[in-house]
């Protein structure tokens, strides 16, 4: 009696690379293979350059126009960028005023309501008395040696710091951007800004 299976009506092996009912060819296999080996490579170096563009991005939205509260916005934003951070500043309502490269250097600072300034409120409400403390403020400025804002405005554009101006606000209180500090993105709008603050690593509102 014949051994051969095939002779007997017995199972045929359908062979390793044709592939038979049970299952897929080897060929399939290895195309398979191939394909996710191929995703794997995308997907390591995705990671690789995610992983080697670590800088920081900042956004801050300055909202107002005293002398006081133009410091800080202005101070993060340029240690930020000393550090080699993206930084964005959206200027929106009375922060605008910063932009504008005359108003910049005439900012003042308002004694009423001002819990750190030593005079009542009633004091403080007298004529002539915000020109006074805004005159005091500068001229300790002077004695420590603080950047003045107008300095602070240049080195944060020298440094890359994009100084936005907001659109609807320009255009409600009828700023004049020809009068912005030169390098001024202007033009732009909330939703902009918003987008911006998504991505950031850090939002603040001043």
């Amino acid at each position: 009696m014949s051994s051969d299976p095939s002779e007997a009506g017995g199972p045929v092996d359908a062979g390793t690379d044709e592939g038979g009912a049970d299952g897929p060819s080897r060929a399939d296999l290895q195309a398979q293979v191939a394909t996710l080996q191929e995703r794997v490579a995308e997907l390591e170096a995705g990671a690789a350059a995610d992983d080697g563009d670590d800088t920081r991005q900042m956004t801050i939205i300055a909202t107002k126009g005293t002398l006081d509260m133009a410091y800080p916005p202005l101070i993060l934003a340029s240690t930020a960028a000393a550090f080699g951070w993206g930084v964005t500043v959206f200027h929106t309502f009375w922060g605008l005023e910063i932009l504008h490269e005359e108003r910049s250097k005439e900012l003042q600072l308002s004694s009423v309501g001002n819990p750190n300034t030593p005079m009542p409120n009633l004091v403080a409400a007298l004529p002539g008395m915000d020109r006074l403390t805004t005159e005091l403020m500068n001229r300790q400025i002077d004695e420590v040696g603080t950047p003045t804002i107008g300095e602070l405005v240049d080195t944060c554009l020298e440094m890359g710091v994009d100084m936005q101006a907001c659109q609807m606000t320009a255009d409600m209180m009828e700023y004049d951007e020809d009068e912005f500090y030169d390098e001024v993105t202007t033009g732009v709008g909330a939703a902009s800004a918003l987008a911006e603050m998504a991505e950031a690593d850090i939002q603040l509102l001043v």
